[in-house]
């Protein structure tokens, strides 16, 4: 959508009520089906060769950004959801059977989510004891996985988290805090426990 428009109707309480009713059903964070297949192809950008699986569930709206990079794929029982923050996917790149993926979020070139992944760019707030969580704010935070990551299967990425180039994330493992290029991590909370030497040309335990 033009940034002018969008900017124009964020700011008017009323008109963004009115949009997001048309745009979403009530109690649901997916969108209408007029808006998958009438607005979504045109604004969202998917390169050549890329694939996104029938059964996957692309939970993404206009007025943020989606892109899917050339030749990657989004595996089966996928969900992608850009509700709160941009979803850029490069190229190459595979997206594991039944990921979640909640933006903001940017993965690069040639990377690996194995089965189950989850990469969440929010979180709720929590600290008024009198309203619930899911009541309260919501805070966004990128999560920004580099070129050639490999993320284990049922390993989970926290807001605001960087992986580093090349970096490997153990099965299993919960990250939250940023992961160095060339490097292990595995555990909760996920820690490093190999870099690559340069020098020696090695994977060398820390």
């Amino acid at each position: 959508m033009d940034m002018v428009f969008t900017e124009y109707i964020k700011r008017n309480p009323g008109l963004k009520r009115l949009f997001l009713w048309m745009m979403i059903p009530a109690n649901q964070q997916r969108p209408r089906i007029w808006v998958k297949w009438f607005i979504n192809p045109f604004v969202h950008k998917k390169g050549k060769g890329a694939l996104i699986r029938r059964r996957t569930r692309t939970d993404v709206f206009p007025y943020n950004a989606f892109s899917l990079g050339t030749h990657s794929v989004i595996e089966d029982f996928a969900t992608i959801n850009n509700g709160v923050g941009d979803v850029s996917i490069g190229a190459r790149t595979i997206v594991g059977i039944g990921n979640v993926i909640i933006g903001p979020v940017s993965i690069g070139n040639d990377v690996m989510l194995a089965q189950h992944v989850v990469l969440s760019g929010l979180n709720h707030e929590y600290e008024r004891v009198d309203v619930p969580p899911s009541k309260q704010a919501v805070e966004r935070q990128m999560i920004s996985i580099e070129d050639e990551v490999w993320v284990g299967a049922n390993s989970v990425v926290t807001a605001g988290v960087t992986i580093g180039k090349h970096a490997i994330i153990g099965a299993g493992s919960i990250v939250t805090r940023d992961v160095p290029a060339f490097s292990v991590a595995v555990g909760n909370p996920a820690k490093v426990i190999k870099k690559y030497n340069e020098g020696t040309k090695l994977w060398e335990r820390v």
